[in-house]
């Protein structure tokens, strides 16, 4: 049986001591291969035209073409590999936007290097990945409430949705895995794949998190 292929990265960050240093974090793991680093995001769509990365491991502020902005054009083509931020700042609307704009992960530079390998991983399977403290900062914008015409705009789009469908999202708004959402709507794992992947076709999303925000926004994932 032939190993699978190791997961490619390109780094991008303009401190060449980060880049180095995320380099040996990720070049320990056997299943992990940094195929190329940059330093601003304006090095970013050459890179990953050439060297096909899986996931691009973003810095935020960087100069010419931050990363916010080369996480929104990267993510705006086809084909895009996942992109998991990694930064020093927090600030919600750096998270909203990083994760409205297709951003599988959202981590703090201080994150341990082991969880730093595994929500590399984690996002090159299409999982997202959110440190505790973004986590807490998106509770807290959630529990504030959306504002009434964002609420409409979210339930207008989540309209399009067949009914099982429309359940699905909901689940996945509350933050479950696809084997909770299976046990919880009496379907099979491969049947919640299946919604999941006909919501974010027809809705235009990129992934589960911005379908999770969308689900916030709509005001539907209260328990």
């Amino acid at each position: 049986m032939s190993e699978r292929p190791a997961t490619a990265v390109l780094v991008v960050d303009d401190d060449p001591l980060v880049r180095a240093g995320l380099r040996m974090i990720l070049g320990g793991a056997g299943d992990l291969d940094v195929v190329g680093e940059a330093g601003s995001g304006a090095e970013v769509p050459e890179l990953v035209a050439r060297l096909r990365p899986d996931v691009v491991l973003m810095d935020l502020h960087m100069p010419g073409v931050d990363g916010l902005t080369a996480t929104e054009r990267l993510r705006a083509s086809p084909d895009a590999p996942e992109v998991l931020v990694l930064t020093a700042f927090e600030a919600d609307w750096h998270v909203r936007r990083a994760l409205r704009a297709g951003a599988g992960g959202f981590l703090l530079k201080d994150t341990p290097p082991a969880a730093i390998v595994a929500a590399v991983r984690r996002v090159a399977a299409g999982e997202p990945v959110l440190s505790p403290e973004v986590t807490r900062r998106l509770i807290g914008i959630v529990a504030g409430g959306p504002p009434a015409d964002r609420r409409r705009e979210a339930r207008d789009r989540l309209s399009a949705l067949h009914p099982r469908e429309t359940e699905v999202a909901v689940e996945v708004g509350r933050g479950c895995s696809n084997a909770e959402i299976a046990a919880a709507l009496h379907l099979s794992v491969p049947t919640v794949k299946t919604h999941v992947s006909a919501a974010l076709a027809k809705l235009g999303l990129n992934n589960r998190v911005q379908l999770a925000l969308l689900v916030h926004d709509a005001g539907l994932d209260a328990s």
